[in-house]
């Protein structure tokens, strides 16, 4: 079997290809930094599964695993990332990866998730597991941000106070300081700057580039 391995940390790669060359099953593994560099290995290396992060500079990870299914369905995918939002992880397996795995797990985990993918099956972490269950169960919690708390942030990053932004969208100042509690609490951060780095990364606000 021949892997590919995606991630632009020098130091993991390494510590990945010297960990996944140790396996009996493995015949060769590559390794690159860039979307770029990947794409190019497709054609002279063409790898039976890639191992990739969703966090790789430009186009990302999610983009590449879209465009080596549109054309090498037979390649098998696993991301291997440090997100878990559920947001994250649903648009990942969108691309209709085998896999997802967590950094922060053990090595034997992701080692399990090669053998599962090569031989036809699939494989997510633990925490990964429970968010697909609980989409399941509840899918109105796959929003990221609701209508309302978009223009709330819109209105944020104009540099409006609450009571400019309640004035603005009708509602009380109360109201805002909710949804401005909530943004923070979505998003993981609580900063502005934070917030607006989230809604970057997620091409949350149309008006940003």
């Amino acid at each position: 079997m021949k892997i590919l391995l995606l991630d632009d940390h020098k130091i993991l790669l390494d510590g990945l290809k010297f960990l996944i060359l140790g396996q009996q099953e493995v015949e060769s593994v590559e390794a690159v930094s860039t979307v770029e560099e990947a794409m190019q290995k497709l054609d002279s290396f063409r790898p039976d599964l890639i191992v990739s992060d969703i966090s790789v500079p430009k186009e990302g990870g999610i983009v590449f695993a879209k465009k080596v299914k549109a054309s090498f369905p037979d390649i098998k995918v696993i991301f291997l990332s440090m997100h878990e939002e559920p947001y994250m992880v649903k648009e990942a397996l969108s691309t209709g990866a085998e896999g997802y795995v967590l950094k922060k797990a053990a090595h034997e985990e992701l080692l399990k998730a090669i053998k599962d993918v090569a031989e036809g099956g699939m494989f997510f972490s633990a925490e990964i597991q429970k968010i697909l269950i609980r989409r399941m169960a509840f899918p109105e919690d796959e929003k990221i941000l609701t209508a309302r708390e978009k223009e709330v942030l819109e209105l944020i990053f104009e540099e409006l106070s609450n009571k400019e932004i309640g004035e603005r969208l009708f509602i009380s100042e109360r109201t805002v300081e909710t949804h401005r509690k909530n943004l923070y609490t979505k998003t993981k951060t609580n900063t502005v700057v934070g917030l607006l780095k989230f809604a970057l990364e997620n091409n949350l606000i149309s008006g940003l580039h």
